[in-house]
């Protein structure tokens, strides 16, 4: 029989309970935290500063990177100081909170990587329109939806998660509030509301899927027909980036869905979970910085200003 006691707060079981293997992945954590902060802080940084850098294609990058610093920060901080205090103990609010903005910056980062890939679209296939179609204010136009679309998407899932006290169990096998892990704990009536909710909002995810896909398809046909040579490389490398980072965020993604709730944690549920929440913000800079021929010239130029002896 279910433990009927409403609970007050959770456990989150998503590490060992050695203590060197605690101070390990804390120490892991710690590193990958302030190498994302420290990558999208400078992202965001370059672009504000750098006037070359002022276009629709990096001001929806600006703001991915802020989401990256947003999304990493809803679940690292908090396992990295579970783990140095070693107590594995949330509150009852504060799971609600990561729940809630989890889905939040995950939906929001799925949304400005579809719109992302539509400027690309725009950008290389109708380049004459491209000015007149992409403008400045339609493009604070469509980050404030996507911002308030997905924070309203959140309030939806984490209120239907939420709306009735859990009593059976205050155990997730997980480093953080997850869902799939959550839905695990709450009642049959709560259960059946949610899956229907994720049922129909995979349909969102869906057409986001389709128009990513469908704008790609015409990028690299349109690209395949440019006779020069120097031409297409440059195409193909003003894209490439933003398409490394959308193949990193699906895969992730996909091994979050397919991946099984255990009754116990494991190191492939953590793996699991790391791949979905710590890798996309973790490795996002450094594919931009990397493959993005623009923002290492402005590196330079930042280096230059706060360096003025710097020749």
């Amino acid at each position: 029989m279910d433990n009927l006691t409403e609970v007050t707060e959770f456990l989150l079981m998503g590490f060992s309970d050695v203590w060197e293997q605690q101070m390990l992945l804390a120490g892991l954590f710690l590193l990958i935290y302030l190498a994302a902060l420290v990558g999208n802080l400078l992202i965001i940084m370059l672009i504000t500063l750098d006037q070359y850098l002022h276009t629709p294609m990096y001001f929806f990058l600006r703001n991915l990177s802020l989401l990256d610093l947003c999304y990493i920060s809803v679940t690292v901080p908090k396992s990295v100081h579970s783990s140095l205090t070693h107590s594995s103990s949330i509150s009852y609010l504060g799971c609600v909170a990561q729940v809630y903005f989890f889905s939040a910056f995950a939906s929001a980062e799925l949304a400005f990587l579809t719109v992302m890939s539509y400027d690309r679209y725009v950008a290389i296939c109708h380049p004459l329109q491209y000015g007149a179609t992409v403008t400045s204010g339609k493009c604070h136009q469509m980050a404030v939806i996507a911002w308030l679309s997905c924070f309203s998407y959140a309030a939806v899932h984490t209120g239907n998660m939420f709306w009735e006290p859990i009593s059976r169990s205050n155990m997730i096998h997980q480093f953080f509030c997850d869902i799939p892990h959550m839905l695990a704990l709450v009642s049959c009536e709560v259960f059946f509301v949610e899956f229907v909710t994720l049922a129909l909002s995979s349909s969102l995810v869906l057409i986001c899927f389709v128009l990513i896909i469908t704008s790609y398809i015409r990028i690299f046909s349109t690209v395949l027909r440019i006779p020069s040579g120097e031409s297409r490389a440059k195409a193909f490398a003003t894209c490439s980036p933003q398409l490394t980072v959308i193949i990193l965020f699906l895969t992730t993604g996909l091994f979050a869905a397919l991946g099984s709730i255990t009754k116990t944690s494991s190191i492939r549920d953590l793996m699991i979970g790391m791949a979905y929440t710590v890798l996309p913000p973790f490795l996002n800079p450094m594919i931009y910085s990397l493959r993005n021929k623009e923002i290492k010239p402005a590196v330079w130029r930042l280096f230059g200003k706060i360096n003025p002896l710097q020749k």
